[in-house]
């Protein structure tokens, strides 16, 4: 399956200046995209359980979220849903740390959304791997993001050094998981990626994924 995703801008780095950061609350924060992975949001959650409070913020800083903040305030994540999701769970009160990336002159979410999409940091398919949707798809915070196998199984390969990270490309591990959609893999779940990783793992390095941002020659 091919994503048809509209072309993208590349999400600008962060300054590095902690002055340049905001403070946010989670649960303000709106999604740009439908689903996550939920085998990363699990261990995530396991490495922020064995964090001290002044540990995770240190860490939160190191990993400031991209925003786009609207006219009226309100801000929608452009990347970091799985670790920011993982946080919420554990504390629904927690705060993150994030940069702007875009101030947007208007304020009515269709419009901010239009935007966005414009700029191609909407993913607009489901943990099915159907759409594009329409953005009034997207949920309006991050707990209710669906999961997606295929995104957690790109998550395992990129763990395990199959896959390289490319940071500012928008939804890239979903592009990878949707090329692995195309393929014959057996059945599998975010709980389960065992039956899938062996064949998984040889797409990956094939000369056939060559194409993709992020492929490693065997």
């Amino acid at each position: 399956m091919a994503l048809r995703l509209p072309p993208y801008q590349p999400l600008p780095a962060p300054t590095g200046d902690e002055a340049d950061l905001l403070e946010v609350p989670l649960q303000a924060l709106q999604p740009t995209q439908l689903c996550v992975g939920m085998a990363e949001i699990r261990s995530r959650q396991l490495d922020f359980a064995a964090d001290d409070a002044k540990q995770r913020r240190r860490y939160l800083k190191r990993k400031p979220t991209p925003l786009v903040r609207s006219a009226a305030g309100e801000l929608w994540m452009v990347d970091r849903h799985h670790r920011l999701r993982a946080l919420l769970e554990l504390d629904p009160n927690a705060t993150a740390f994030g940069y702007v990336v875009l101030q947007l002159e208007v304020s009515e979410r269709h419009a901010v959304l239009e935007q966005l999409h414009q700029r191609g940091w909407l993913y607009l398919y489901d943990g099915r791997g159907l759409g594009p949707l329409h953005p009034t798809a997207l949920p309006s915070s991050l707990s209710g993001t669906q999961d997606d196998p295929y995104r957690s199984l790109v998550w395992k390969l990129k763990r395990e050094g199959l896959v390289a990270a490319a940071p500012l490309i928008p939804f890239h591990e979903f592009r990878w998981g949707a090329w692995l959609r195309s393929r014959n893999l057996p059945p599998f779940s975010s709980e389960r990626l065992d039956p899938a990783l062996p064949a998984a793992r040889a797409l990956v390095r094939s000369q056939a994924a060559s194409h993709l941002a992020g492929w490693i020659a065997a």
